[in-house]
C-alpha cells in the first residue's frame, strides 16, 4: 500500500518476510508476562479526535461518526489489525508498543502480538496477550471461524511468512498447526467465510489488476481450490485486507483512496458482488463488524508525514 512514513503496522510484518461461539470466549491464562505498556516509549503521544490532523471522514450516512473504540484497548502504542466475532462479545488485535519502528524489531519485547479483549457486563476488559508458539514468533493478523483462531506468522524453524490456525479447548488457543495452503495461492490477509467454504484474501499473484487485488478460494473436498480474482470488486488501485459479513453478503476491504487508505463495501446480490461503495476515509483500514453492522477498523494518526498512533476506532451502525 501506498502510505506516507508509517504504514499499516501489520502490513510491514507482510512485507518483511454462524461462526463464532456466542458466549465469550475466556482470556488465556496470565503468565510473566510484562505489561503492554511497560514497553511503550515515554515519548509516545497519545493522540485523539481533539489533536488529530486527519480525522476519518465518513462518507456514508448509515454509520455514525467514527470514534475511539471505547474501553482499554487504544493505547499510545499501535492497536492493528482487529477482529470481532459477529455477537459483538470478542474482540482481537495486533499489538506493538512503538509506532515508529518496524514490527520485527521488537519481537523480543514479549509484548508484540496477538491480544484479546471480552465484553463483559457492557465492559471490554483489559486485553491479555494470546500466546501462539512456545519458541520466537511474530504472529498477526488474526480472525476468528468457529473454534479457531487464523492468524499470520513469522516463527523459528520456518522460512518467510506462513499461516497457522490454534483451537479454543479447555479454556486457551492451542494445537497450533500450520495451514493447509498451496503455497503458490501467495495467501495475504485473509478471511474465512462462516460457513467455513470460502476462502478471501488479499495477493498480488499472476492476473493482479494493481498493487493487490482480493480473491477468493472454495473449500471443496477438503481441498482449498484455485483462486479466482474478484474482478467486480477490484481495480487498479490496491484493494487489501477483506472481511466478510456473517450472512456472507457483504464484503469489506480497504483501497485507497486520494492517496490514502479507507475503506470500502461491496453487496453480493443474485451471486454477483456489485461496484463498492466508499465507507470511510483519511487513514481508515482493515474493516471488521459485528453483525449488527457496527464498523471497527484501524486509523492512524499522521502529522507531517509521521506516525504518531494508531488506534482501533468505531463508527456505530444507526438503527
Amino acid at each position: 500500500m501506498r502510505y506516507p512514513p508509517g504504514k499499516l503496522l501489520l502490513g510491514s510484518l507482510l512485507i518483511m518476510l454462524s461462526a463464532c461461539s456466542q458466549q465469550a470466549m475466556p482470556l488465556p491464562t496470565p503468565t510473566a508476562l510484562p505489561s503492554r505498556y511497560s514497553r511503550i516509549p515515554s515519548t509516545a503521544q497519545k493522540m485523539g479526535p481533539e489533536n488529530d490532523p486527519f480525522p476519518p471522514l465518513l462518507h456514508n450516512a448509515g454509520w455514525e461518526q467514527p470514534q475511539p473504540m471505547p474501553g482499554p484497548v487504544n493505547s499510545a502504542g499501535g492497536e492493528d489489525s482487529p477482529f470481532i466475532t459477529p455477537d459483538g462479545s470478542n474482540f482481537f488485535f495486533f499489538f506493538t508498543p512503538d509506532v515508529t519502528l518496524p514490527a520485527d524489531r521488537q519481537l523480543t519485547d514479549g509484548v508484540t502480538g496477538i491480544y484479546q479483549s471480552n465484553l463483559r457486563d457492557g465492559n471490554w476488559t483489559e486485553p491479555e496477550r494470546v500466546l501462539l508458539s512456545e519458541g520466537l514468533a511474530l504472529d498477526g493478523c488474526p480472525m476468528i471461524v468457529r473454534n479457531q483462531l487464523w492468524f499470520c506468522t513469522v516463527r523459528e524453524g520456518l522460512t518467510g511468512l506462513h499461516w497457522f490456525k490454534a483451537t479454543f479447548d479447555f479454556g486457551i488457543w492451542g494445537d497450533w498447526q500450520q495451514a493447509d495452503f498451496n503455497p503458490d495461492y501467495q495467501v495475504g490477509e485473509l478471511h474465512i467465510s462462516a460457513d467455513g467454504t470460502e476462502l478471501y484474501f488479499h495477493s498480488n499473484r499472476p492476473g493482479t489488476q494493481g498493487k493487490n487485488d482480493l480473491w477468493v478460494s472454495l473449500l471443496a473436498n477438503g481441498v482449498w481450490g484455485e483462486p479466482e480474482n474478484i474482478a467486480a470488486v477490484n481495480s487498479p488501485e490496491d484493494d487489501s485486507r477483506p472481511f466478510l459479513s456473517e450472512d456472507g453478503q457483504e464484503l469489506w476491504f480497504t483501497r485507497i483512496y486520494q492517496g490514502y487508505p479507507a475503506v470500502y463495501v461491496s453487496y453480493r446480490i443474485d451471486g454477483e458482488w456489485t461496484e463498492p461503495i466508499l465507507i470511510v476515509s483519511q487513514f481508515a483500514a482493515e474493516p471488521t463488524l459485528d453483525r449488527e453492522g457496527n464498523l471497527y477498523f484501524v486509523h492512524h494518526f499522521i502529522q507531517d508525514g509521521v506516525m504518531l498512533d494508531a488506534d482501533i476506532y468505531l463508527a456505530k451502525k444507526k438503527q
